[in-house]
């Protein structure tokens, strides 16, 4: 389903009336590189019932830390689910558009398996977290804001008693982080915000404004984009990848009247 945006916008501006579809991107080469060609079968299989029970089994940090919300361990797999189909497989394909429209010089420091897969798996800690929570109508309150933050540690201690890409893991953990280490979860002065954990955590803040929620209405792109741009203003992104985000979005072609 595409998304309409109506006016240009800060740095690098957009096309007015631009089609968004992101199932699809355009390369530099002007070829059309479609999200089915990529196998995500190597990941995938951390995401079933079973996968994720072993996990919580060979790690018993995992029961510490959801022992206040969730003691019976409720796994939440058709929310899970929903969020692998929708928001992940969306920030895939922002991530993949970001990637491909970075400087040259860039692109060589992109691990785009390492994003690929942490886009698809980011969030796989939520099926620990309420679906009370996870789908509540109104505004989260300090304890549910709490628990809500706890999903990417949760998926790190997950994911960490598997074979997974030491490099994917830590994008998972940390892709509510950013430059100024002012995200979560806590991260030591050492932390660095990557060029990849810098466009995942854009992906999936784009997506996230976008999209419909249980709590809100899908926000159109233009306002999620200033939003974002905020965060380029205060150190937290890199104008670069703000700036591919920008052209990505502006790489559609209008929809024809």
């Amino acid at each position: 389903m595409g998304l309409e945006i109506y006016g240009p916008i800060g740095i690098g501006g957009l096309n007015q009336n631009i089609h968004v579809n992101r199932n699809v991107y355009n390369t530099n080469s002007g070829k059309e590189l479609y999200s089915d060609s990529f196998n995500r079968q190597s990941v995938k299989g951390y995401t079933t019932g079973s996968a994720i029970q072993r996990m919580i089994n060979a790690n018993p940090k995992i029961r510490n830390i959801v022992k206040n919300f969730n003691p019976q361990m409720k796994l939440n797999i058709e929310e899970l689910n929903k969020l692998l189909n929708t928001h992940a497989s969306d920030t895939q394909n922002i991530a993949k558009g970001i990637a491909e429209n970075l400087p040259f010089s860039l692109k060589n420091k992109v691990d785009l398996k390492a994003i690929d897969d942490a886009a698809y798996l980011h969030d796989i800690g939520k099926v620990l977290i309420p679906e009370s929570i996870l789908n509540k109508t109104g505004k989260l309150d300090e304890i549910e804001i709490n628990i809500m933050h706890k999903h990417s540690e949760i998926g790190y201690e997950l994911l960490k008693t598997t074979d997974i890409n030491p490099v994917t893991l830590n994008l998972v953990r940390n892709h509510h982080q950013n430059a100024q280490k002012t995200g979560y979860p806590w991260v030591n002065k050492d932390f660095n915000a990557d060029l990849n954990l810098q466009i995942l955590s854009v992906s999936d803040k784009y997506s996230a404004l976008t999209e419909k929620r249980s709590y809100k209405e899908a926000m159109p792109p233009k306002k999620a984009l200033t939003i974002i741009y905020q965060d380029v203003k205060e150190g937290k992104i890199h104008p670069f990848v703000f700036k591919a985000l920008i052209n990505y979005v502006n790489s559609f072609q209008t929809i024809p009247a």
